[in-house]
């Protein structure tokens, strides 16, 4: 029996039927965007229609694609399948013994409920629709190959410093991250380097709360301490900094004293294995212990629960700074 194609995002072309497949709107929204560019391309006439699934009666398909009578081309958007509607199901499998020329009808569905699987299963089905997964990227290893793919579409170059620093400063929204790259793309650097990213993004607070880490973990208590101060004074919320702080001492955590820890399997970036890594050497089970802690105190004070928060916080990063040490 034939099957569907299942395409790469970026490499995705025009089908009569596309089924978007994955929980990450932005690579939905990707999707459809190449998918309406290309068709535009080909005839700016084209007649572009979106509906949600869960508001779909009978019928209504065949009349999103049905000729016009200035025969232009024609793109139908279905959101929300996971939601959709039982006369959907039978339409869309009706649909594909015969899809309408000129006509392309993508479905999307996030994956979050088995509702329409019928018909996910008629389109995997047919030889002449193609699938595009759109899963979550979460992993820093994920997110990595995403800015050097993001770079390498446009023929440009990043370091790998750069890219590290876009990591630090974006390190949740895959939505955000791809605009910063779109953003940087259009800087005249041949190279994109981390001061480069640094004189664009390095005020966010997410960049400022892994310097803090960054020294801290490698023991160097008065650096960590300068860089705390300045985010402090500045305005920063110290709320996303003690998420930083925790977050790694959790991952240290993992590798202390586990030889069977591998970057893969924590889900970083090689470099940033050996990093933490190295900056474990030198810490003790109850040191750890006691930082962990002190994040915990930490975070309620930053929250509300003691009146001097800075000073908290000052504690933790000199804590950390001198592996665990009182």
């Amino acid at each position: 029996m034939a099957k569907s194609k299942q395409i790469e995002w970026r490499k995705i072309t025009p089908h009569p039927v596309i089924l978007a497949f994955g929980p990450e709107d932005y690579l939905t929204s990707r999707t459809i965007r190449s998918v309406r560019e290309q068709l535009r391309a080909a005839d700016p006439n084209l007649d572009v229609q979106e509906i949600d699934a869960s508001d779909y009666y009978a019928g209504h398909l065949a009349d999103l694609t049905s000729p016009s009578l200035f025969a232009e081309p024609k793109l139908v958007i279905i959101r929300a399948t996971e939601r959709c509607t039982d006369e959907l199901i039978a339409d869309g499998i009706a649909y594909l013994e015969a899809p309408t020329p000129d006509a392309t009808v993508i479905f999307v569905h996030s994956g979050a409920t088995v509702r329409g699987k019928k018909l996910l299963d008629a389109i995997r089905a047919t030889a002449q629709a193609a699938e595009v997964l759109c899963p979550k990227i979460k992993k820093e290893a994920e997110r990595a190959a995403f800015i050097n793919a993001e770079f390498a579409a446009e023929g440009r170059q990043i370091t790998a410093g750069a890219v590290r620093a876009l990591l630090d400063a974006f390190s949740e929204g895959l939505a955000e991250l791809a605009a910063a790259c779109s953003q940087l793309l259009q800087d005249s650097a041949l190279t994109i380097s981390e001061e480069i990213v640094d004189a664009y993004y390095g005020g966010r607070v997410e960049t400022t709360s892994w310097k803090i880490s960054d020294a801290a973990m490698a023991a160097r208590p008065a650096e960590a301490l300068s860089q705390l101060r300045h985010a402090l004074s500045t305005g920063i919320d110290p709320v996303p900094i003690v998420s930083t702080l925790a977050s790694t001492l959790r991952q240290s955590a993992k590798i202390f004293g586990n030889r069977s820890v591998t970057a893969v399997s924590l889900g970083v970036e090689p470099w940033k294995f050996e990093k933490m890594r190295n900056s474990i050497a030198g810490w003790t089970e109850d040191g750890l212990a006691r930082a962990i802690n002190a994040c915990v105190e930490a975070d309620a004070a930053a929250k509300g629960a003691e009146r001097d928060a800075d000073y908290s916080l000052e504690k933790l990063v000199l804590l950390i700074a001198t592996k665990g040490v009182k």
